[in-house]
């Protein structure tokens, strides 16, 4: 659960794509941001901001973030907006997509007392973000920094470089107690920190040469949806629905 005093923090899961879906409020004002919200469980999610209390009034702001556009699953982003009103998207400015924000490095994300800070963490795509809450005691990497791993690579202008200059200077400076919030796990794994990572990820503890050639004979098989999931998230996940 969150530390940080007055958050209320919620980690969901997809279980097709192993993708994880994370809602933050602030407890008094019930402003909410969602991040990385998935097709398949618009209306699980929905179900729960209902329940928490999250419901949008005039002083509520209520954002969904995406930390790029992912290539193994669709947002549900584009169907929350048309069944939410005032909901706001938000998504990197190089990333390519759609959304009512588009965010860069440095941009702050209020709800309530809370906030998250934006790091640019390009290589896994050039419009992957991390997001840090404001007192540095949780980061949502996204794909960039994966529970022991990262994110591959090999295609939407993944590079190898770009990724560990990323994880080490934007990621691996943060406090080592900070939680590391990934948007996938494969094994089961829901949180790590930054000291974990620093000293038992098996590839970005190599040095860069190391990593890029890693990197680069993973050989992996493109993700199964890609085809239909990129078009659709560089428009808010309802192209093509």
């Amino acid at each position: 659960m969150a530390k940080t005093e007055g958050l209320l923090f919620r980690q969901l899961f997809e279980s097709e794509s192993s993708t994880y879906t994370y809602l933050l409020a602030d407890t008094n004002t019930k402003e909410a941001v969602i991040i990385e919200p998935v097709l398949e469980t618009i209306d699980r999610d929905l179900k729960l901001i209902k329940e928490l209390g999250l419901s949008l009034t005039v002083a509520v702001i209520f954002l969904v973030v995406n930390t790029h556009c992912h290539a193994d699953h669709i947002t549900s982003t584009g169907l929350m907006k048309q069944r939410v009103a005032g909901l706001k998207s938000a998504i990197s400015k190089f990333s390519g997509a759609t959304a009512d924000i588009h965010l860069t490095e440095g941009d702050n994300i209020p709800f309530g007392r809370h906030s998250l800070t934006v790091k640019e963490t390009p290589g896994h795509t050039d419009g992957c973000i991390t997001l840090v809450t404001g007192d540095q005691s949780m980061a949502f990497t996204g794909d960039a920094l994966l529970i022991r791993g990262c994110g591959r690579t090999d295609f939407q202008q993944g590079c190898a470089k770009k990724l560990y200059h990323s994880v080490h200077e934007k990621i691996f400076t943060l406090p080592d107690e900070c939680l590391i919030y990934p948007a996938h796990d494969y094994l089961g794994q829901t949180v790590s920190t930054v000291g974990e990572e620093r000293k038992y990820n098996p590839r970005l503890t190599k040095s860069m040469e190391e990593f890029v050639e890693i990197m680069n004979n993973l050989n992996l098989p493109k993700p199964k949806k890609i085809d239909i999931s990129v078009p659709a998230n560089l428009v808010c996940g309802v192209h093509s629905i």
